[in-house]
């Protein structure tokens, strides 16, 4: 096993303590309990995260990028062994290949009535992954940290409500709603994040929202 990098353990131990925007805070009562894993490797590029493009035909956002994981089932005893079935369920990876290095802040998604705990794993002996579940998941994607950091592939995406918030373009995917918030909190956490413009604002494109908001 190797052993988890400098850049990881800082990461862990920030982000077991990060404040997430208002909009992600949970309601007083309430909720599904859900977790999803933040799985972080050493691939060809460098560091890694593991993303799952979720199926177009799926209920709930439909189509969109997300960290692999799914509701909280009782057998599962917590979060932790619900991110890591989940996981194994979606992409085919070994949950023994994953070191658990904490959880964070739990987090709300509204459209879902979900509450979600991050589970942020360390990938130590990376396995073979795939869309295991192909209703579920249309692809599964190691995403270089470096092209989430890189400004180019940074932008604000802006929802018809009003609501502006943080995005990624990268490997072909539009990262956006829950997923890239929690992106871009965990990489500033972690130090990572570079400079890039916050004043680069694009519209969701209306094919994309159609989907994720499909049900």
């Amino acid at each position: 096993m190797t052993d988890v990098p400098d850049w990881l353990d800082r990461l862990a131990a920030k982000a077991v303590l990060t404040r997430f925007p208002a909009e992600l805070a949970p309601p007083e009562g309430g909720g599904r309990a859900a977790a999803v894993l933040l799985l972080f490797g050493e691939g060809p590029l460098g560091p890694d995260v593991l993303l799952i493009q979720r199926s177009s035909l799926g209920r709930r956002h439909a189509g969109q990028p997300a960290f692999p994981g799914g509701g909280v089932d009782p057998e599962d005893g917590g979060p932790v062994e619900a991110a890591l079935r989940e996981a194994e369920e979606e992409t085919g990876l070994e949950p023994a290949g994953v070191r658990v290095l904490c959880t964070m802040p739990e987090l709300y998604v509204w459209r879902s009535d979900n509450r979600v705990t991050p589970v942020v794993g360390w990938w130590h002996t990376p396995s073979a992954v795939h869309a295991a579940s192909p209703t579920e998941v249309e692809s599964v994607e190691r995403v270089p940290v470096a092209e989430l950091v890189d400004p180019g592939n940074r932008i604000v995406l802006r929802h018809p409500s009003g609501f502006a918030g943080p995005a990624f373009r990268v490997r072909g995917m539009l990262v956006w709603g829950f997923t890239a918030m929690v992106l871009d909190v965990v990489l500033r956490a972690g130090e990572l994040e570079l400079p890039w413009d916050r004043g680069r604002v694009e519209e969701i494109p209306p094919d994309v929202l159609d989907l994720a908001t499909r049900g």
